[in-house]
C-alpha cells in the first residue's frame, strides 16, 4: 500500500468538506459505538475481564521469544512449516518462493492488514499471479483500486450507491441499490475464484502457542473457503499475535468482538491447525505461517510496547473524534485512527509520518474503550517528544515551545506575560467577547470563534478572592 501520511493534513482538511464522506461516518458511529455500548452490558465483571486481557497480551508480549518457538514447534508437529520474515520485503520474497513450488497461478485472499502492510497484492500481481479479495469490503475496494480506510469496516467510505455503480463497470449486470442483491451478486462472481484458486492467504487475529493454530474472526464464509479449497494454505500475521494457550483465546475473543462490532461473537471463528488429514474432509495440502517483524520487534522493551498488545478491534477509532471526521484515508496507510498514529510512525519511520502524533485532541476515548488498556494518549506524548529531540516539527513550533518554556520556568515572567497576553485577548474579541481570528493561532479558530479571556489571569482573580 502507498504510503501517503505526509498529506495527512491535506487530505484530513479535504475529507472534511466531503458530505458523503461525512454521512458515512456519522453511521459508523451510530452502528459501531452504540453497539459496542449495549454488547458490554452482558459481561458481569468487566474491569475484571479487561485486566485479564491486558494480563494475557502483557504476558505473551514479556516471553515473546519462548511463545514463537513453541508455536513453530507445534506448527512443524502437526506437517506445516513457519517462515520467520524481518520486514515485507522478505515476506513477499517467501510468498515468491512458494508460489514458484506450488506452481500457484491464481491467490484468493481473506482480509489481512499485514498483507496490505506488505505490498502483497501489488506484488503477486507484477509477477504474473492473479489475486483475488474475497471479503466483501475488501473485493469492492480491490474493484475501485482503493486502500481500506478502516480495519474492521474497509469500505465504511462508501454508499451503497457507490458500490452499485463500482459493480455494473466491473460486472456488466443489470444495476441494484438492494443490500442482499448486491451481496449475492458479489458472491456469484467470487464463487468459482474460490474452486480454482491455487493458494489462499489469510491474515490471523491470534495464534495459539500450545497448538500451533492460526486463529480467525470473519462474518462471512469467505474466511473458510480461504483457508479449506486451495491446495496450499499460507497465514501471513504480526509477531505479536501470539497468545499462549486456546483458553486465553476465549477470553481475549469476548472482547474482541464485542469491541469491534458490538457482537458477543462473529459468525465464524476457525482455527486452523496444520494441514488436512487422511481423516478430514476438507483442508490445504500444504499448511504455511510467514511470521512478520517490520519494525515491531523494535518496540519491545520500550515506553511503546504496550501498543503491541493491540488486537485489532477498531474501538479507538470508532470512538475517536478526529477519525470521526476525517475518515480512515487521511492517515495515509494501512492503519488509521489513534492505533495507526502510534503504529504507522513506528513501522514507517517518524520522519515519515510526523503529522500523525499530532492527530489527537488528547481526549482520552481511545484509552478508555480499549479492551486491551493501551494508554493512546501516553504513546502519542513520547511520540511528539521523539519528534521535538529529533527536529521534526516545523521550526516555529519548536520556537514557540522554547519560550514558553522559558516562561513556565520563570513565575515572575510567566505571571507578566500571561497577565498581558489575558489583556491584550480581551482587547481584540467582539461584542459578544468572541475572537473570530486568534492571533499566531489560526487554528483554533479556523471552524470556530474563540471565547475570550475576562482580562484577568487566574492570578488576579485568585487574589482577589483571598484578600476579600
Amino acid at each position: 500500500m502507498k504510503l501517503s501520511s505526509a498529506q495527512f493534513k491535506h487530505t484530513a482538511r479535504k475529507n472534511l468538506h466531503d458530505v458523503r464522506l461525512q454521512q458515512a461516518l456519522h453511521r459508523l458511529q451510530e452502528r459501531f459505538v452504540g453497539a459496542r455500548a449495549a454488547a458490554l452490558t452482558d459481561i458481569d465483571d468487566l474491569p475484571r475481564l479487561r485486566a485479564a486481557a491486558t494480563e494475557i497480551r502483557q504476558h505473551a508480549l514479556t516471553h515473546l521469544d519462548v511463545y514463537l518457538e513453541q508455536f513453530e514447534r507445534q506448527v512443524v508437529a502437526s506437517g506445516g512449516q513457519v517462515h520467520w520474515a524481518r520486514d515485507a520485503a522478505e515476506v513477499n520474497r517467501i510468498l515468491l518462493e512458494l508460489a514458484a513450488r506450488y506452481q500457484v497461478r491464481k491467490v484468493a485472499k481473506s482480509k489481512s492488514m499485514v498483507s496490505e502492510e506488505c505490498g502483497i497484492n501489488e506484488m503477486l500481481a507484477a509477477n504474473g499471479i492473479e489475486v483475488i479479495e474475497t471479503d466483501l469490503g475488501e473485493y469492492i475496494l480491490q474493484l475501485a483500486r482503493e486502500p481500506p480506510s478502516h480495519i474492521v469496516a474497509p469500505v465504511v467510505h462508501k454508499n451503497k450507491e457507490d458500490i452499485a455503480d463500482l459493480f455494473v463497470r466491473h460486472h456488466h449486470r443489470p444495476r441494484t441499490t438492494e443490500i442482499a442483491e448486491l451481496c449475492r451478486e458479489a458472491r456469484e462472481m467470487l464463487r468459482p475464484h474460490f474452486l480454482s484458486a491455487d493458494m489462499g492467504i489469510s491474515g490471523a487475529n491470534f495464534l495459539v502457542a500450545e497448538t500451533g493454530s492460526a486463529l480467525i474472526v470473519t462474518n462471512e464464509g469467505n474466511g473458510r473457503l480461504v483457508t479449506t479449497l486451495p491446495r496450499v494454505h499460507v497465514a501471513i500475521t504480526g509477531i505479536e499475535k501470539v497468545v499462549p494457550t486456546l483458553e486465553d483465546v476465549s477470553v481475549l475473543l469476548r472482547l474482541l468482538t464485542r469491541s469491534a462490532t458490538g457482537q458477543s461473537i462473529t459468525n465464524y471463528v476457525s482455527v486452523l491447525t496444520g494441514h488436512k488429514r487422511a481423516s478430514d474432509l476438507d483442508g490445504p495440502e500444504h499448511f504455511h505461517v510467514i511470521l512478520v517483524d517490520n519494525g515491531r520487534s523494535q518496540l519491545l522493551g520500550t515506553e511503546l510496547e504496550a501498543m503491541l498488545r493491540c488486537i485489532r478491534c477498531g474501538a479507538c477509532m470508532n470512538h475517536c473524534p478526529v477519525y470521526q471526521n476525517i475518515g480512515g484515508h487521511a492517515y495515509g496507510w494501512v492503519y488509521p485512527g489513534p492505533m495507526g498514529s502510534v503504529l504507522t510512525p513506528n513501522l514507517v519511520g517518524l520522519s515519515e509520518a510526523r503529522d500523525l502524533p499530532n492527530a489527537s485532541t488528547f481526549c482520552g476515548a481511545c484509552a478508555e474503550v480499549c479492551p486491551v488498556s493501551i494508554p493512546l494518549p501516553d504513546l502519542l506524548r513520547h511520540l511528539r517528544v521523539r519528534q521535538l529531540e529529533q527536529g521534526l516539527r516545523p521550526r516555529r513550533e519548536r520556537g514557540s515551545l522554547r519560550v514558553w518554556a522559558w516562561f513556565a520556568q520563570h513565575p515572575r515572567a510567566y505571571a507578566w506575560a500571561s497577565r498581558l497576553a489575558a489583556r491584550l485577548l480581551r482587547a481584540v474579541a467582539n461584542r459578544r467577547g468572541m475572537i473570530r481570528r486568534l492571533p499566531l493561532a489560526g487554528g483554533w479558530t479556523d471552524g470556530r470563534d474563540f471565547p475570550a479571556p475576562s482580562g484577568r489571569t487566574f492570578r488576579d482573580l485568585y487574589a482577589r478572592r483571598t484578600s476579600s
